[in-house]
């Protein structure tokens, strides 16, 4: 039995480490071409083909409900998972408002950095206005952007609170850029592979690529917000938060 058992965890493990391996190669293969078109000052396509390329190497098997914004629109989604930016990123194309604690990981940050990335600081205050003005300026290239605002992923199964300061600024909404709650779904595998508490990054990644099963995810695009109605950041993140718990548990 204890073999077996072994065994068992051995070939979970070379699961994991081969999901890996292919990403670890399309991100080699892919980079020329991105530097490529970056050398031709062209709006590079080949990071939203890596995200999409390394979320569906991981397990994920994506469904789009709803229509999503294509262009100027902030997303404002729940956030349960690492996984959230590949299968969000890889279906619209989407930066992400990151912590900036992020910026140096080894791979991730600078991947992050790669897909145009906006990073703050949130425990610091006094810093909220220049964070404001860097993610208006990057909604103002007409890439779509996406903001977790409950700050830290969550368990799957509950809402966190939504922080509304980040949200200043698009309060009220800049000419031409629209609000769009989306609802991150992974069903009833959310709390297997919720990266919650302390667990380290390569902890959770290592589980959740060890999975045999795929991994069904849906987004939900929901209806944009209606700049005349919402003109307050504490009303946007309100009625956002809502329209995804609505969605995610019916409540």
């Amino acid at each position: 039995m204890v073999s077996r058992s072994i065994e068992r965890a051995e070939h979970t493990h070379l699961r994991a480490w081969g999901r890996l391996a292919k990403i670890a190669i399309a991100l080699v293969l892919l980079l020329p071409a991105h530097g490529f078109w970056r050398l031709l000052r062209l709006r590079s396509p080949w990071p939203r083909i890596f995200l999409q390329f390394a979320g569906k190497s991981a397990g994920a098997d994506v469904t789009v409900l709803g229509t999503p914004l294509t262009r100027d629109v902030l997303y404002i989604a729940n956030h349960v998972s690492w996984l959230d930016i590949l299968v969000l990123a890889g279906k619209t194309g989407s930066a992400f408002v990151a912590k900036a604690d992020m910026a140096p990981w080894p791979v991730i940050g600078w991947l992050a950095t790669l897909n145009n990335s906006v990073y703050v600081a949130r425990e610091q205050r006094l810093e909220v206005h220049a964070q404001a003005l860097a993610m208006k300026t990057a909604l103002e290239t007409g890439q779509p952007l996406t903001l977790f605002p409950e700050g830290t992923t969550g368990d799957g199964h509950a809402l966190l609170h939504f922080r509304s300061s980040l949200v200043a600024s698009v309060t009220p909404p800049p000419q031409g850029i629209s609000i769009q709650p989306v609802a991150i779904d992974y069903g009833q595998s959310a709390g297997e592979i919720a990266w919650i508490g302390d667990e380290p990054v390569g902890k959770n990644a290592l589980r959740v690529m060890s999975r045999a099963q795929r991994l069904p995810v849906t987004l939900h695009f929901l209806e944009p917000l209606d700049h005349a109605d919402f003109t307050h950041r504490k009303a946007i993140v309100a009625h956002s938060r809502e329209a995804i718990a609505r969605t995610l548990f019916g409540a």
